[in-house]
């Protein structure tokens, strides 16, 4: 196993949130390009384990940028609330393989991670950690419980998530995924989900949600909130031409998804985005979210020919009606800033991982650590 030596900074430990506390924002660089041998890192992920533990997870790239580099799984922790974080930790590695698209489920009931990942677009493994992600069970390839899709949609490229995964208040857990028919490439694509309802054990499918090109343009990258009425919600990444974030809901989370719908209110510049639910004291209600992407809409280059490639300006949104309006929001990272992923802590601390930097948004210079609460999203600018 090779040696990982990365720095990583430590930040001034804020106090808890609590509703009417003072406004706080502090950041931590927490991965690096160029060092310890990995050309760039990318694709954050972030969940706070039920012991309060950190855990911030990203592919780790070597040679090369590309989404088919020689890629590794690394993770840190924390165990202060985000004060100082842990050497990196590989976690996943298969040689010179492409290892991506990780996925993080807290289980509520006994604390257990629960952990995914793919081997070149194309195999998924799942493995967990019951001590706060310091050890992981050898991991276990579930490729032939999700091969009941193909009968639907004859995948050659798959993937799960990426960011965190989700647990449903029944305690099915639930992961969406997308896939593509042609190998070693994103486009064409459709979105699923796949679930499990006995704590990982084995895993199945859902339905098709949506496809390549009707309803939507090459959907991908989909992230999922379960709702106050108990439905969930997933908010699907597409190239559609209206750049706005596409929308589905089911009463279980897997089977009779609705007809797609697009958020006005949410700016989809093609790029992953995060949503996470804020806890009581600190929510209004049961369906208050947050929500985070990058937001380049205000950029004079977004009306050019390549206008969706701009990635910049990580934007926090704020939702009380469960997801249907986001009318509070505030520009997190100005500047080039493109994947991120969104956990809440018990004490309502938010924390939100994403790249930033670079040249532009495809090689990001840092995966950035940011911690706030609702009173920083909420305060006067």
């Amino acid at each position: 196993m090779r040696v990982i030596s990365i720095v990583i900074a430590a930040c001034a430990l804020c106090q808890p949130s609590l509703r009417g506390a003072e406004p706080f924002l502090d950041k931590t660089d927490l991965f690096t390009a160029k060092q310890a041998g990995y050309e760039t890192f990318r694709i954050p992920g972030v969940v706070v384990t039920k012991s309060g533990t950190v855990l911030a997870y990203c592919e780790a790239r070597r040679g090369s940028r590309s989404d088919w580099a020689d890629i590794e799984i690394l993770l840190t922790r924390s165990t202060n609330g985000g004060r100082t974080w842990s050497p990196p930790q590989r976690v996943a590695d298969s040689g010179k393989d492409t290892v991506n698209n990780a996925v993080a489920i807290v289980d509520r009931e006994s604390g257990r991670i629960h952990f995914l990942y793919c081997i070149n677009y194309h195999t998924v493994y799942y493995m967990f950690s019951d001590d706060d992600a310091v050890t992981f069970s050898k991991p276990r390839e579930i490729t032939s419980d999700l091969e009941t899709l193909r009968k639907h949609y004859n995948w050659k490229v798959i993937a799960t998530g990426p960011g965190h995964g989700l647990q449903l208040r029944n305690g099915r857990l639930l992961v969406p995924i997308w896939m593509s028919t042609e190998l070693k490439h994103h486009r064409p694509s459709a979105v699923s989900v796949i679930y499990s309802d006995d704590h990982g054990k084995t895993w199945m499918t859902g339905d098709i949600v949506c496809e390549h090109p009707d309803p939507l343009i090459n959907p991908s990258e989909t992230i999922a909130a379960q709702l106050s009425d108990d439905r969930v919600l997933l908010n699907i990444r597409s190239e559609h031409r209206n750049y706005r974030r596409a929308l589905s809901i089911s009463d279980d989370g897997v089977t009779n998804w609705s007809v797609i719908k697009f958020d006005e209110g949410l700016f989809e510049p093609i790029c992953m985005a995060a949503i996470a639910q804020l806890p009581k004291p600190f929510a209004t209600n049961d369906g208050t979210f947050i929500f985070s992407n990058p937001d380049s809409s205000s950029n004079p280059a977004f009306h050019g020919k390549n206008r969706f490639r701009h990635r910049e300006n990580v934007t926090i949104r704020l939702s009380t009606d469960d997801c249907q309006t986001w009318p509070v929001s505030r520009v997190l990272q100005p500047g080039i800033s493109g994947y991120s992923d969104l956990a809440v802590a018990t004490d309502g601390t938010i924390y939100c991982l994403y790249e930033r930097g670079g040249d532009d948004g495809f090689a990001h210079k840092h995966l950035t650590m940011a911690r706030f609460n609702r009173e920083w999203i909420e305060a006067k600018q």
